[in-house]
């Protein structure tokens, strides 16, 4: 663009001169007593001279006030750069892991930018590297205040909170925290984790479904941890005396995680405290198919009545016959049939639980069966001693063992109680016999703001 006015005044120029040097003319001046005479061209001349000259002496009187200003701008503009040298060698030593260095280019950084969020949190990070956790929180703290600071601030206070142990001051922000970034995963990865430790299971069912429209989670795991909170939501209910309200919600957690037998078996005992006995046999065997496990054998039995030993045979394999291939199913039959003394139907149902185990030796349980079965059918021989050195050294049985720590608990419950992992018990082979004995606990802590060597990480949520 300048350069097509540079164009237009040169041709405007040109047309000028060409038109004065066709009709030069002259020119006659009388001012005060003086006369001047001169041509066209010597007077547009002179009056480009004065124009020049003038404009050169406002431009040098615009230049002269405006010399301070021109000063102060270089001189922050300087400032600025320096600042922003110092921030990148401040980052420079968080990444390597020099606190004093940290701290003393963040110092800096503050001196020449002054408040800002950026020097605010290298100070805050500098003083966390260095132990001083006064001074970070002192940092994090005013970072609420500035305009683009506030959730950087509030992620720092939920780690030192989460640090500290303080986990009410940690779920207070991250609750503001969820409400000015609702998108943000890790917010609601802290948020719904100290809401479900906390035991408040309706304000982590609200975390979960906002998480869930917007897709922070998989569908399958989001529908899995409603079930769990429904269970718990259940089972508060029970405790309140609002038996119709629990039944209810035991029914929807069993269909949103189907996978879990315990909260199969909390449905179908609630059916039973109702007199609804044919509800609860199709709850058990619905979860069979799916989840086939001992307590859900349990209760079968308690619907099967006190009947005799024959026909309790029969009942295990009305249920049994809802997923033939499982090994559970046939330890289900074998057991009723070691009851009703029909050794031949043991043996076979106990030869392919076994099988079912293959390639992995038969488990403790199954080796102590094939040892009581041995000792009904062929008393004082060595067969059954031989089933129960089997067993000592045979592979653990099934447990409910966390995803996260690797513990083990012989119930389920919603927590791990190792870890207070969520929805991380499933119901499984452990790897060891006491794999728990070797892991340490997972401790919850809000991620550092800049990933550098010695910072804690957010303890992630186990997919369950």
């Amino acid at each position: 663009m300048r350069r097509l006015f540079a164009l237009i005044a040169l041709a405007v120029l040109v047309i000028a001169a060409a038109t004065i040097a066709d009709y030069p003319g002259s020119v006659d001046i009388t001012w005060q007593g003086w006369e001047i005479g001169t041509s066209v061209g010597v007077l547009v001349a002179a009056v480009a001279v004065v124009a020049l000259v003038l404009w050169a002496l406002f431009a040098l009187l615009v230049g002269v006030v405006r010399l301070p200003r021109r000063f102060r701008r270089n001189r922050r503009e300087r400032r600025r750069r320096a600042g922003e040298a110092a921030v990148t060698r401040g980052l420079i030593a968080l990444a390597a892991g020099d606190a004093a260095a940290a701290q003393r280019h963040a110092g800096r950084a503050e001196t020449l930018l002054a408040r800002s969020p950026l020097t605010l949190l290298l100070a805050a990070q500098a003083a966390q590297l260095a132990g001083d956790d006064a001074a970070a929180r002192h940092r994090f703290t005013a970072l609420l205040d500035e305009k683009n600071g506030e959730f950087l601030g509030l992620r720092g206070l939920i780690g030192q909170a989460l640090k500290s142990g303080d986990r009410e001051d940690a779920l207070r922000r991250a609750r503001r925290a969820n409400g000015l970034l609702p998108n943000a995963k890790w917010v609601f990865e802290t948020l719904f984790a100290l809401e479900v430790r906390a035991g408040r299971w309706e304000a982590a069912r609200d975390a979960l479904d906002g998480a869930a429209r917007r897709h922070l989670l998989p569908e399958a795991r989001a529908a899995h941890h409603r079930g769990v909170i429904l269970h718990e939501l259940s089972c508060a209910a029970e405790a309140a005396g609002e038996r119709r309200q629990a039944l209810a919600l035991a029914a929807s957690a069993a269909v949103a995680a189907p996978d879990l037998a315990p909260l199969a078996v909390r449905h179908a005992r609630l059916l039973i405290a109702q007199d609804r006995r044919r509800a609860a046999r199709r709850t058990v065997e619905q979860a069979w198919r799916l989840a086939p496990h001992p307590e859900l054998a349990r209760v079968w039995a308690e619907l099967g009545g006190a009947g005799p030993a024959l026909e309790l045979v029969t009942w295990f394999e009305r249920l049994a016959a809802h997923n033939p291939d499982a090994p559970e199913s046939h330890v289900a039959v074998a057991e009723a049939a070691l009851a009703a003394q029909l050794w031949g139907e043991a043996r076979r149902h106990l030869g392919l639980a076994i099988a079912g185990a293959a390639p992995a030796a038969p488990s403790r349980r199954l080796c102590l069966l094939m040892a009581r079965l041995e000792e009904a059918e062929h008393p004082q021989t060595a067969a059954a001693r031989d089933w129960l050195d089997r067993a000592l050294a045979a592979p653990p049985d099934p447990a409910y063992v966390c995803a996260s720590c690797g513990g083990e608990s012989p119930d389920w419950r919603a927590l791990c109680g190792n870890c207070d992992g969520f929805d991380t018990l499933a119901w499984r082979t452990p790897i060891g016999a006491s794999t728990a004995a070797s892991l340490a606990a997972e401790r919850l802590e809000a991620a550092p703001l800049l990933a550098f060597p010695g910072s804690r990480t957010l303890a992630g949520q186990s997919e369950g």
